[in-house]
């Protein structure tokens, strides 16, 4: 299917840098973090995020730092597990969370095909991308990053001194899931909130995801929608007329597949024409940055929504 162009507009606000703040000088260990207690400061919130994102229930970009989308995230598995919903990690959410004494943290050896790349820069001009072969990760870090759902900060500060090559053992977030993801009965966008929700035939939200939705030069079509299908490592068609803030001098071009591609690694196309749930090449500015229209997702959650959607489920743009 055809992908339309799509681009991210907008800063991430000052609130939105962490609602909680963190030191870089404080150590993050495995025993730290998996023995973290609610009182543990940085240790304590990247446990909470990590087992967040275990459940469905999605910080976004794992950082140890928090902030709206985490408190987002605790609020959605508050109302899930029928617990006051402050969206603060109180004594009952964070019971709940760790009850099952799973660790948050776990060792990872990096084997040959994780660091094999290939790692190239990724131009910024739409025209310099299009002459790319594939628009992949720039380093390992970053590959690592999302395949652990971190932010690269995080997994250096995690491994310092690493120098990630094959052999190397690193500590990384224990990102496998609880339970299987179900087919849900309707997805349901949140323009106020920043979300994509799953939600099940009795009206239930078991799985939510930070977004970005739109701004108001490029609203978020509300309505009631389909999903017409997925298209995985899909390819860009960038039409710069569709963009006000498109270079003057671009012109319509196909941008290669790959992470880094504008839409990243999957599209699940709406029955909305020229609009879709899709992912990103940045992974930090999610729920943070605006859109163009479309849903933007980080790569990991947008596959993770890819995997239980099918043609025809029914997806709800709300306010």
């Amino acid at each position: 299917m055809a992908v339309p162009a799509f681009a991210q507009t907008g800063a991430a606000s000052a609130d939105d840098a962490t609602t909680r703040s963190a030191d870089a000088g404080t150590a993050l260990t495995a025993e730290t973090v998996n023995d973290a207690e609610l009182d543990a400061g940085d240790a304590a919130m990247l446990r909470a995020q990590v087992l967040l994102d275990r459940a469905h229930f999605s910080p976004g970009e794992i950082d140890a730092r928090g902030g709206t989308n985490t408190t987002r995230a605790i609020a959605a598995y508050q109302r899930f597990r029928g617990l006051e919903t402050s969206g603060e990690l109180d004594t009952g959410t964070w019971d709940a969370l760790t009850g099952e004494g799973v660790q948050a943290l776990v060792a990872h050896t990096l084997t040959a095909e994780d660091v094999a790349g290939p790692f190239e820069p990724v131009p910024d001009d739409m025209m310099a991308q299009a002459k790319q072969q594939a628009l992949g990760f720039e380093n390992v870090v970053e590959a690592l990053g999302e395949r652990f759902h971190a932010s690269p900060a995080l997994l250096r500060r995690l491994n310092p001194g690493s120098d990630f090559k094959a052999g190397t053992r690193i500590v990384v977030p224990n990102v496998a899931e609880a339970t299987p993801l179900a087919e849900p009965a309707r997805v349901v966008v949140s323009k106020s909130d920043s979300v994509v929700r799953l939600v099940d035939a009795a009206g239930k939200t078991y799985a939510q995801f930070p977004a970005s939705t739109g701004t108001e030069r490029d609203p978020l079509p509300i309505g009631e929608w389909k999903i017409e299908g997925v298209a995985t490592d899909p390819t860009f068609h960038y039409n710069p007329d569709l963009f006000w803030d498109a270079d003057a001098a671009h012109s319509k071009a196909t941008l290669p597949p790959g992470p880094n591609n504008p839409v990243g690694t999957v599209w699940i196309d709406l029955s909305k024409p020229h609009y879709g749930i899709h992912g990103t090449p940045e992974p930090q500015n999610i729920g943070k940055t605006q859109s163009h229209g479309c849903i933007r997702m980080t790569n990991w959650s947008a596959r993770r929504v890819a995997e239980v959607v099918k043609p025809g489920t029914t997806a709800v743009l709300e306010e």
